[in-house]
């Protein structure tokens, strides 16, 4: 189930249309007031979160969501007209799985959708836990203790800090992140790669300089 929170009617019937011709099972609203009191009754997968909304924004939802264990595992992808580099640094790094830039294509949110929705499935099916030096993975709980201490990470935080641990002494091209991490969708750019670094990075504290950049090649964890 795929919640649509967008307060622009002809976005949001268009991604609802299109969601279901693509045999995903959808609601819409157009204020936050109404998806709380859905959530209140079902759990969704996905969550498509605009940010500038009426009754409260965007990233103010996303923050509620991350900090409730009810709801912090939902898979969030934010839809919106805040399109500068800081605005996508700061939607990542509150939580967000994915940000999407208005004007989109379907085909585009489709695809990204879906290879969300492929990693997590993948994560599910595959339970393990690795062990690097201060690190402790477990694949199947998402979760990362980092000397002790659980980390927040968004999905793709967690999916590159595992891709680039489990490859440790390798460098990883971005080519290869986005293949490993993003099934390499032809619309994401590579600096989707460098963005998620940046934000993992910011999170590792002390240990940001353990993912070194190679430069004009791509990272590695030494």
């Amino acid at each position: 189930m795929i919640y649509i929170l967008e307060d622009d009617d002809n976005i949001r019937k268009l991604i609802v249309y299109t969601l279901q011709s693509h045999g995903f099972k959808c609601k819409e609203f157009s204020k936050p007031s109404q998806m709380w009191n859905a959530l209140e009754n079902h759990t969704p997968d996905l969550i498509l979160l605009d940010i500038m909304l009426p009754e409260e924004d965007g990233m103010t939802i996303l923050n509620k969501l991350r900090e409730n264990s009810k709801y912090k595992s939902i898979l969030i992808i934010m839809i919106t007209a805040k399109d500068s580099e800081d605005d996508m640094v700061n939607g990542l790094d509150s939580g967000a799985d994915d940000y999407i830039a208005k004007p989109f294509g379907m085909m585009n949110l489709i695809s990204r959708i879906n290879a969300l929705l492929r990693r997590q499935e993948n994560y599910t099916r595959r339970p393990k836990i690795i062990e690097s030096g201060p690190f402790v993975i477990d694949i199947s709980r998402h979760t990362v203790f980092l000397d002790a201490v659980e980390l927040s990470l968004t999905l793709k935080e967690f999916d590159l800090l595992a891709v680039l641990i489990k490859n440790k002494g390798r460098v990883m091209t971005r080519e290869e992140l986005l293949n490993s991490v993003w099934n390499i969708d032809a619309e994401i750019e590579s600096r989707t790669v460098d963005v998620h670094i940046r934000t993992l990075r910011q999170k590792l504290g002390r240990y940001e300089n353990v993912i070194e950049t190679i430069r004009g090649v791509g990272y590695v964890i030494n």
